[in-house]
């Protein structure tokens, strides 16, 4: 597939410390590479200035959209929220601390070329690179997470969680269409639905940066996540996805 159009979709809660610089570096780097982009700000209910900031750079630029969501809803809602607005031939979300940065852009967008319809970014690839890690505990209740998916629903994957994937246009519709977790539980959701629908996904390597101020609160949120993953265990559609998985060569191969 070529992208002959991108867009980006970011959920921010309360990011008004970093909004513009992040919006700064998107645009940067999409107006050098891409004729015809779209930059969509989910504004998930936020206390600060998230919003003022964003429409004030929507202002003097149109291709930078903001939606304000009146509550706080979860990074899953404010995402499908995105993803359900975007018009790209190719449509992706990126946390608004730019853990990843912008540049691996390039790197997802080569990769619905070469025939996938999902590529997610994997802080756990062998070819990674990590430049400033997370702290040993929350490394440690990641492991955990991410033992727990695999021995519920036996995904492939090596990280879930990284928060920046891409997909064409025709796979968003159908996931996000299907998706209905509006919390940190949400990515995995979607991967299992898009095994589901028979997609072909890939899992990249990235450059990542742990940043600051994340919003997620992994012991306090942990009996949360923990209830949102037997639920979709129990989920007869999400059992019937997982069923109709097959593994998927390298479409290019």
């Amino acid at each position: 597939m070529k992208s002959n159009s991108v867009s980006v979709v970011v959920p921010a809660y309360n990011e008004g410390a970093r909004i513009e610089l992040t919006l700064e570096k998107l645009v940067a780097h999409l107006e050098r590479n891409f004729p015809q982009y779209e930059v969509i700000v989910i504004d998930d209910g936020s206390t600060d200035s998230t919003a003022e900031k964003v429409r004030k750079l929507a202002v003097t630029n149109s291709r930078i959209v903001l939606r304000s969501l009146p509550l706080n809803r979860g990074k899953g809602f404010a995402v499908r929220a995105g993803m359900t607005m975007a018009k790209g031939d190719a449509i992706l979300f990126t946390d608004a601390d730019l853990s990843t940065p912008v540049e691996e852009i390039d790197l997802a967008l080569a990769e619905l070329t070469r025939g996938f319809a999902v590529v997610i970014a994997s802080r756990r690839h062998p070819n990674s690179i990590i430049a400033r890690r997370q702290s040993c505990a929350r490394e440690a209740i990641g492991r955990g997470f991410n033992g727990l998916i695999r021995a519920l629903f036996s995904l492939p994957f090596k990280d879930t969680q990284c928060g920046f994937k891409c997909f064409t246009q025709a796979a968003a519709r159908e996931i996000f269409a299907r998706a209905t977790i509006d919390t940190f539980s949400f990515d995995v959701e979607i991967l299992i639905i898009a095994m589901g629908l028979g997609y072909a996904i890939k899992e990249i390597p990235v450059h990542w940066t742990n940043a600051p101020g994340s919003k997620v609160r992994p012991l306090n949120d942990a009996v949360t996540i923990a209830s949102e993953l037997l639920a979709l265990y129990r989920n007869p559609s999400i059992q019937s996805a997982i069923a109709k998985h097959k593994p998927i060569d390298d479409p290019a191969d």
